[in-house]
């Protein structure tokens, strides 16, 4: 079987969630003889397709960006070509992009959207954007939502509820690099043997404006990792409160990110606004048996998170609710000892990325086995129809 995914972005042009999620289920699947091939944008010169971790990367060019929507002339031509030679087209939402290329490229192949998170910021160009986003939505065969709490709270997916199913996240431990002792010491050396761990793109939903004010009165190190668009405004935000416990690392490789992880005392997730739609972070921390942090925002991060259980969820957009739950973390040892194991053990029994690629895998496999019998039951209606005269 033949999966094309089409997203803006993806390995090795960017590293985020929604690029992890699909490089996890194209490793899962191709285990399950599924080929895999990954369409997105770039905006590096040298294009050649590209095989990475078993399935093949198609970039071509970006042309232009509207409201961080990417745009491309050449994905119309290589959604075409290559959607012909596929089985199934898989779809990654949101793109406003990306519906219209499904019609101009004129898809005619089983069709699946991995809806990742409703647009929450573009309210203006959403108004615009409305009867496209629903003309897409509505003729797919399948939406999937990466957790109940998300399709349960999601105003868009009830009008499809029809046609939409929960399939979770899933991530393999074996494809992420082994804690190396000399990066360990490395990084026990620059942030101390205990400390808060934040990792992430550095955007405007990711509440790190909120962990800062709650750092205040708090000497407790807290490490940043990552970068984007809100990187500088954040430093100067420490800066001005005078967070010296703050480290702003920047980016850091699989390997780095490995040994702070398996250092740190808790995992802080403060995201405040609906556009953070589960959290690939926790699903990592809850993988390293790391107890975590969360705020309440209707979607899947208390899906991973659950408070009390796994680690400790607060009202979002409140300092002082998050500097409570980390004061709670930080001083009760065996409390975080305790959550932490039962996070691992929650990632075990419900995140997997081979659950997640064996419930892709049996949809697809569903909507071929569908489509080729409505193909067989028109070809019988058409012949079944007398000549005309």
């Amino acid at each position: 079987m033949r999966v094309l995914h089409f997203y803006k972005t993806y390995y090795p042009d960017s590293v985020g969630g929604i690029e992890q999620v699909i490089r996890q289920l194209c490793v899962g699947t191709t285990r399950l003889g599924v080929s895999n091939t990954v369409l997105s944008l770039s905006r590096h010169k040298n294009l050649a397709p590209i095989s990475f971790d078993g399935h093949t990367i198609e970039r071509v060019p970006q042309n232009f960006e509207i409201a961080s929507n990417a745009c491309s002339w050449q994905a119309l031509g290589a959604l075409a070509r290559l959607a012909r030679e596929a089985d199934v087209v898989h779809y990654h939402f949101p793109w406003p992009f990306m519906d219209l290329a499904h019609f101009m490229a004129r898809v005619d192949k089983p069709t699946v959207v991995s809806y990742h998170s409703d647009i929450v910021r573009q309210k203006h160009w959403l108004r615009l954007y409305q009867p496209l986003k629903h003309r897409f939505l509505g003729s797919v065969d399948a939406i999937v939502a990466a957790s109940p709490n998300y399709l349960a709270s999601s105003p868009v997916l009830a009008r499809y509820r029809d046609k939409t199913r929960v399939i979770t996240y899933g991530l393999d431990k074996s494809t992420y690099p082994g804690v190396e002792p000399c990066r360990l010491a490395h990084w026990r050396a620059k942030v101390g043997p205990k400390f808060f761990l934040f990792v992430g793109v550095l955007r405007y939903y990711k509440g790190l404006h909120i962990l800062l004010e709650a750092a205040r009165g708090l000497d407790y190190p807290i490490v940043i990792v990552g970068t984007g668009p809100e990187e500088q405004a954040l430093k100067e935000q420490a800066a001005r409160l005078g967070l010296k416990h703050v480290l702003f690392t920047g980016p850091v490789d699989e390997q780095d990110k490995a040994a702070l992880l398996a250092l740190s005392h808790a995992l802080v997730f403060p995201s405040h606004l609906r556009s953070e739609a589960f959290g690939i972070s926790l699903l990592e921390a809850a993988m390293h048996g790391k107890p975590m942090i969360s705020c309440e925002i209707g979607t899947g991060t208390t899906y991973v998170n659950r408070d009390g259980e796994t680690g400790l969820v607060t009202a979002p957009s409140d300092p002082g609710a998050l500097r409570g739950a980390m004061r709670r973390l930080w001083e009760d040892q065996e409390l975080a000892r305790r959550m932490g194991a039962r996070a691992e053990q929650r990632y075990n029994e419900l995140f997997t990325s081979e659950q997640m690629a064996l419930d892709y895998t049996d949809l697809y496999r569903e909507l071929v086995a569908r489509r080729a019998t409505a193909d067989a039951g028109e070809h019988v209606r058409l012949a079944g129809v007398p000549p005309a005269r």
